[in-house]
């Protein structure tokens, strides 16, 4: 798969593959037309679903000059442990780090506590004889001869993927482009990846778990990406296929072919970066992006206008995490989704993370499944309308639901089915409170100060519930919420991001020496973008740094202002960090001195984005022909008349009191009593949230 430019088509398409379902976005650039499609997603022949959801929307592949992807085939892979059979090479001595770990002991009362797991067994790390050293001096020479010898044993093996690690590679890795080099020209079916391919920062561990993830998914990653530009061009597509990496940025499919662990985040990044378009459009500047699928439910932050992005994130969890150590959205997820499985497990009971998927999906769905779900629950207490899901293309069935609910949840604990159902929202609704948690109150940050942009097919019908849990007061529902993350990745650009680990005290500093690292990164990231298939519109280059006080060990990162760097400022970075420091952990030492850790950097090329139109406006009561018949909800401890909506018959200025319901294509948003809804000038839904009182969302111009 070569770079190929972009054809004459009109259209972009975006398909973001969730546990669920498949949505695809298709966005014509002569007409500014939007048109949807969503299909139940085909884990056994991922492509298909995104087939049928293309044909869905209308549209077929000739007529495209862009597609956009983002899928959660990278990080199942790495938490189902379904990867390939993969090696690792390391330097002498240092076999073991990759198990030792942090030697982290988060529940240290737990007798029956277990460490993180290696995704590459013990026997199959290989000790190399190199070494070089931390200021990236040769002590010991790699022998080609011995990778040669090594690359023979993996083959007789069965080792489909190599991970390379060697130590200080960050500071001169010429070792591991060497070795990397004799595998492949020796094995030329063998993935290989080498650390300093992902990662230029120093400390081991990490950058030793973050290549062994990139080789254990790689395989299947690039088969999979592999099969649908196959599928795509044998379709008649002759344009560009641009992959959604976990920053929200986009890159070439050819290079998520071999950096694959960068787009572990792939879909919900993009629904971030439709939350920051959003607020961009309203001027709100703060916001949680909220979305809730049929597996999962994440949140993101948008802070002062921008989506915010971490150096390292664990993946599985803090207690068994394994750590990767490259540029993501800072993204919390918790296992609640609208196909999370209910179980009454020792008397009590519990919500997910097992979830029922789309194969056999919800007991309501009729596909095979039988264990109760959260969609189930939804159904039987009447936020659902059976007739209507997916705006009727799929008949749900009630009875399924009440049964599963009876059997599995009722009969085990001695509830009715409406007190099974409502047990099971209830549960969930405070699981997905700790996503926003994690990404608020864990952060430093109010979460009272935030907007909830609740989207995924699940999020509008329980936004406000969860919004409640914690506080929160205003929550917004965009446009087609249930392919919301799709609608984002049009909205992405081409984004590269670099780190070189640069220890340095503030004061002795060089602003040359400073300036020349940066520069160094920022011309590879100019240079990939100038090789890309697409040509964005202008390039834009920030700048941080990772830094601490002298003597810490864990440092936190700081957007550097590029005007610091032309006044040769230090006491402007030196502010920025303590401002920094005292926001993440409540405090600061401003008379003290800090030290810089690393450099970052990132080169975006800003795309075309898709005009977003205002709605006609309308009257503050909806018109008739939105209004739908009344149905008894379970909301506020009890069955309730409750008015229903549709949602495409809405204008702007329209304003709803709950108990309600609006429905659309592929959601559902539930307003309970006491809740206030207004229709924007773009369609979306503003709902000011009951219960208390709470801080006024308050608008202003677009900066």
């Amino acid at each position: 798969m070569g770079q190929r430019r972009s054809a004459p088509g009109r259209l972009r398409l975006a398909a973001d593959i969730g546990g669920t379902f498949t949505d695809i976005a298709v966005f014509d650039e002569k007409s500014g037309q939007l048109t949807f499609g969503k299909a139940l997603s085909t884990p056994a022949h991922l492509v298909e679903g995104i087939a049928a959801g293309v044909a869905k929307a209308g549209s077929d592949y000739r007529s495209a000059a862009l597609f956009l992807h983002g899928s959660t085939i990278a990080i199942n892979t790495m938490l189902e442990r379904t990867g390939s059979r993969t090696a690792l090479l390391i330097t002498e001595g240092f076999r073991d780090i990759y198990e030792i770990g942090r030697i982290n002991r988060p529940d240290a009362y737990n007798l029956f506590f277990q460490k993180h797991e290696p995704l590459i067994e013990r026997a199959l790390r290989f000790e190399v004889r190199e070494r070089t050293l931390a200021d990236g001096e040769i002590e010991t020479p790699l022998d080609d001869a011995e990778i040669a010898a090594l690359g023979n044993k993996l083959e007789e093996l069965g080792i489909e993927a190599v991970a390379i690690l060697f130590l200080n590679c960050y500071a001169n890795a010429d070792h591991e482009r060497r070795a990397k080099a004799i595998l492949e020209n020796n094995h030329p079916k063998l993935f290989v990846s080498a650390s300093h391919e992902l990662s230029q920062e120093y400390r081991e561990f990490e950058r030793c778990s973050t290549v062994a993830a990139n080789a254990y998914i790689g395989p299947k990653v690039r088969r999979y990406i592999g099969e649908i530009d196959c599928h795509m061009r044998a379709a008649g597509f002759a344009g560009s296929f641009l992959v959604v990496q976990s920053t929200g940025g986009l890159y070439e499919a050819a290079q998520a072919q071999s950096q694959c662990v960068r787009m572990l985040e792939s879909g919900p990044a993009a629904g971030v970066i439709g939350t920051q378009a959003l607020c961009r459009m309203r001027g709100i500047d703060n916001a949680i992006a909220f979305d809730m699928g049929g597996t999962t439910a994440k949140a993101g932050v948008i802070y002062r206008g921008e989506a915010l992005t971490t150096g390292t994130a664990l993946i599985g969890g803090y207690e068994k995490a394994l750590p990767v150590q490259i540029a993501m959205m800072d993204i919390f997820e918790v296992g609640t989704g609208g196909g999370s499985i209910a179980r009454a497990v020792d008397g009590a009971l519990r919500v997910g993370p097992q979830s029922a998927g789309a194969a056999p999906g919800p007991a309501c769905y009729g596909l095979g499944g039988s264990e109760p779900t959260v969609t189930d629950a939804n159904l039987v207490l009447g936020r659902l309308d059976a007739e209507r899901f997916l705006g009727g293309e799929m008949k749900l069935d009630a009875a399924a639901a009440e049964r599963a609910l009876s059997r599995h949840i009722g009969a085990p604990l001695g509830l009715s089915v409406v007190e099974a159902a409502d047990g099971i929202l209830r549960i969930a609704a405070t699981a997905m409170s700790y996503a926003v948690k994690g990404v608020t109150t864990e952060r430093g940050f109010d979460a009272g100060d935030f907007v909830l942009v609740a989207y995924g097919g699940a999020g509008p019908l329980h936004a406000v519930e969860v919004a409640r849990e914690i506080g929160m007061r205003n929550v917004i529902v965009p446009f087609a919420p249930g392919m919301f993350s799709a609608f984002g990745m049009l909205f992405a650009d081409l984004r590269y991001d670099y780190v070189r680990t640069w220890f340095t005290p503030l004061d002795d500093a060089s602003f040359g020496d400073i300036e020349a690292v940066y520069r160094a990164l920022e011309s590879q990231g100019r240079d990939a973008i100038a090789g890309a298939s697409v040509k964005p519109q202008r390039i834009v280059v920030k700048r941080a740094a990772d830094m601490r006080y002298v003597g810490q060990e864990h440092a936190v990162t700081v957007d550097l202002p590029m005007t610091v760097f032309g006044r040769g400022d230090r006491k402007a970075i030196k502010r920025q960090f303590d401002a920094m420091h005292a926001r993440r952990y409540g405090t600061s030492a401003p008379a003290e001195p800090a030290e810089i850790v690393s450099l970052r950097s990132t080169v975006t090329g800003l795309m075309r984005k898709p005009p977003q139109r205002k709605m006609a406006r309308g009257q503050k009561t909806p018109p008739a022909t939105a209004c739908g018949a009344t149905r008894k909800v379970f909301c506020g401890g009890r069955f309730r008349l409750t008015s229903t909506f549709w949602r495409p018959a809405l204008f702007a200025g329209n304003q709803i009191e709950g108990p309600a319901l609006i429905e659309e294509y592929a959601s559902t948003t539930l307003l309970l009593p006491g809740d206030t809804l207004e229709v924007d000038a773009y369609g979306n839904l503003a709902i000011r949230v009951g219960g208390g009182e709470g801080k006024r969302l308050t608008y202003h111009q677009s900066r």
